[in-house]
């Protein structure tokens, strides 16, 4: 007699095999179930416990084409050596991705006022931002706002968020902050008058970030008084920049706002 498997689904409706991946400490998947992304720190007999980037921790069952790594379905398989492990933070402290590809951009987008600003969110969000796909714009002053956020028209799917310096309940620019900000468009600003001062003073050394006398230029006076070079703030910047490291550097007041725009343009931060 002819032999016949027992298996009597056709070839066209069974499901393509999908590889397997070891659940090592780092690596970044999705649970498409919950749509939960985050990096193993676990791996243990039958589950596998992921942290996303706010340290949220869920525990998943190890099964069959149970999860996403980027974009393709994989079968999760606990490594060979399972002993749990802290992965690796980045500059932000989020969990880090080591090999992680760049998210094709979001819709949204975060406008920073100021180019130096802009260099310090960088640097320090940079990866974070990269990951979650969304791409940082250069604002040169808020003025320019209305006619950004009327060209971009933000919605639910393209939010838009903004940093500004030293924004102050009655000024100008908090008007014009106030006449733009909707519920898909959200601008915060730090309470510094320039941005050198949301970098801890014990990060670069100095007791405190001297006071300058109002209607003195604020940069000017405080290479003055700390004795820096006062030809070239530029070259001041770089290297207070150069001594930031990672979030740990600087003021909580500038990391709060930072994370709420982040959160807010990729609907973390619920509607």
């Amino acid at each position: 007699m002819r032999q016949y498997s027992a298996d009597l689904t056709p070839p066209w409706k069974k499901p393509k095999p999908v590889p397997e991946v070891a659940a090592e400490p780092g690596l970044v998947v999705e649970e498409p179930g919950t749509g939960f992304c985050g990096a193993v720190i676990r791996c243990e007999a039958g589950t596998v416990t992921l942290e996303d980037r706010f340290g949220k921790h869920r525990v998943f069952p190890l099964e069959p084409r149970g999860f996403l790594l980027e974009g393709r379905v994989v079968t999760l398989v606990r490594p060979t050596s399972a002993a749990p492990v802290r992965p690796a933070r980045t500059a932000s402290g989020s969990v880090a991705v080591p090999g992680a590809r760049a998210r094709v951009a979001r819709a949204g987008r975060i406008y920073v006022e100021g180019r130096h600003d802009a260099e310090l969110v960088e640097k320090v969000w940079g990866d974070d931002l990269r990951i979650e796909g969304v791409v940082v714009e250069y604002l040169e002053g808020v003025d320019d706002l209305p006619a950004i956020v009327a060209e971009f028209t933000p919605g639910p799917d393209a939010r838009l968020g903004v940093l500004v310096d030293h924004l102050l309940p009655g000024t100008k620019e908090w008007r014009i902050a106030q006449s733009v900000t909707s519920d898909h468009a959200l601008v915060v600003g730090h309470p510094y008058i320039d941005i050198w001062e949301a970098v801890k003073p014990s990060s670069l050394g100095i007791g405190s970030w001297p006071r300058v006398p109002h209607g003195q230029d604020w940069k000017t006076g405080v290479c003055r008084a700390l004795g820096w070079p006062t030809d070239n703030t530029g070259a001041v910047w770089q290297a207070i920049l150069a001594r930031v490291g990672s979030y740990k550097d600087l003021e909580p007041e500038l990391l709060g706002r930072v994370e709420e725009l982040i959160d807010f343009v990729t609907g973390s931060g619920g509607a």
